[in-house]
């Protein structure tokens, strides 16, 4: 854990504002900063940067064990040794954190020492809808937990108005001077929470950080990001809630949780959200939320099973599977939009070239992601074929979606259960189609339609509380 010791050398010096607003609650390389290099050194001089090494090193007599300082990472598998050119000497980088630029030996990582640029503001909550009694007494006991400083999971299924459950407890703590962060492991995320968040809290500088994210202006109190965007942050933020918990690769990458952590203030509480808590939420928790059912009281809908026998021989051979082409041209017909899920991104590929050009494909490494998912909502294209990218974080109104491969191991029950979630969302279409195309039923694909079965059941009275493991 970073640790600042404040200097009173900066005293008679004015920082730069701007300077300040960015790097308060940062750690940065200073290659990735770009002022002046003599500017940089005047405010190490004077005490408002401190100088950090990227790469700890602790030595024995067998040998050395290296951690980074900058995401925490302490595999040592994960750490090169080269020849750098830089300094002429044999350097050691992090590989784990290599896509946010390269940490190495010689490396350094600079913090903000000087004045704090928050200031008391008179925040705005400007939303008035009507939450579900389940919302009100969830969103008070996450209040409660975060003015205690207590953890808390909100266990709420998908279209039960997550978002909305968020949006009293954040306004409390801005209220209180809070720096708030919501960090999580999907880019697709970020970009559907900032605008609504920005519409309903109109007084308050809100970032939206991720990779390729446009430069931002002010002091943000609330921080919008992906959980890789938190290894630049080091004891920064009095709240820390991070959506879509389980989500791959937070909860099977130990170097993001810590950054999670190393990212809050010591004392900040945690709050985790999510429709498909892991083994490991449940047991960590301390304040626990529930809500069983939809917003708009309508029940999750549960997928259909359809064969769709020899697809992948198909699609090799450049034939589209007579069911999958009947259910396409029924959207369309339908002037529905809808999603169709790859296992992945070869097949995705095959199959794009068989569909009608009004129709796009998208994936993680897509550049044009964003612009391609706001096209689909704004009813430009009639679907996009995906990956499992989409399966969390996109609310687009009567909304239909088809799983091809779902027996494939990629899409796990939690994976399809969010898949599910993404259909009948909204108030004016709370219903649709989820079909689940296959050559041959998993135990996943079994195990998400119980689970969706039971919730429904607990919603309306009639089913068991116990809570499904994943």
């Amino acid at each position: 854990m970073i640790k600042q010791t404040k200097s009173t050398r900066y005293k008679g010096f004015l920082p730069n504002f701007k300077i300040a607003n960015f790097m308060e609650g940062r750690i940065m390389r200073r290659d990735d900063l770009l002022y002046p290099p003599n500017l940089i050194d005047t405010y190490i001089k004077k005490g408002l940067f401190i100088e950090h090494e990227a790469i700890l090193v602790t030595r024995s007599l067998l040998k050395n064990h290296y951690s980074c300082n900058r995401c925490l990472n302490t595999d040592q598998a994960k750490f090169i040794h080269y020849q750098c050119a830089k300094c002429q000497q044999i350097c050691t980088y992090c590989r784990h954190c290599i896509t946010m630029g390269r940490v190495a030996s010689c490396s350094q990582l600079l913090t903000w020492n000087g004045p704090s640029s928050r200031r008391q503001i008179k925040h705005q909550l400007n939303w008035t809808s009507t939450l579900t009694e389940l919302q009100v007494k969830a969103s008070q006991e996450l209040t409660d937990s975060i003015m205690q400083k207590r953890s808390h999971l909100l266990h709420a299924v998908c279209g039960s108005g997550k978002t909305e459950i968020l949006f009293l407890p954040i306004y409390k703590a801005l209220q209180q001077n809070l720096r708030v962060c919501i960090a999580t492991p999907r880019t697709d995320v970020v970009l559907e929470l900032a605008p609504r968040l920005r519409k309903v809290l109109p007084a308050t500088t809100i970032h939206a950080l991720y990779g390729g994210a446009p430069e931002q202006q002010g002091y943000p109190q609330l921080v919008i990001t992906t959980t890789h965007q938190l290894y630049r942050f080091s004891n920064t933020f009095d709240v820390m809630i991070v959506d879509e918990a389980d989500a791959f690769p937070y909860t099977f990458d130990v170097p993001l949780q810590k950054a999670v952590v190393k990212a809050k203030k010591l004392d900040a509480p945690i709050a985790f959200v999510t429709a498909t808590p892991s083994p490991q939420l449940l047991k960590q928790r301390q304040g626990y939320s529930f809500i069983p059912k939809r917003y708009h009281n309508y029940p999750l809908p549960v997928p259909r099973f359809q064969p769709l026998w020899r697809y992948k021989q198909q699609f090799k051979k450049g034939k589209l599977p007579k069911q999958l082409q009947l259910w396409v041209e029924q959207c369309i017909a339908n002037q529905q939009p809808f999603l169709i899920f790859f296992p992945t991104i070869e097949m995705l590929e095959q199959a794009l070239s068989l569909f009608s050009q009004n129709i796009l494909s998208v994936h993680a490494e897509d550049p044009m992601r964003k612009e391609k998912v706001l096209q689909l909502r704004h009813a430009e294209i009639s679907g996009l074929l995906t990956t499992t990218i989409l399966e969390r974080g996109i609310t687009i109104a009567n909304l239909q979606v088809a799983v091809v491969g779902t027996e494939s191991a990629i899409f796990t029950a939690s994976a399809l259960i969010q898949i599910a979630g993404r259909v009948g969302r909204s108030q004016q279409c709370p219903v649709g189609d989820i079909v689940f195309f296959h050559h041959g039923i998993s135990l996943e694909m079994d195990g998400a339609k119980e689970e969706i079965e039971r919730l429904n059941e607990v919603a309306y009275g009639q089913g068991s509380t116990k809570l499904f493991t994943m």
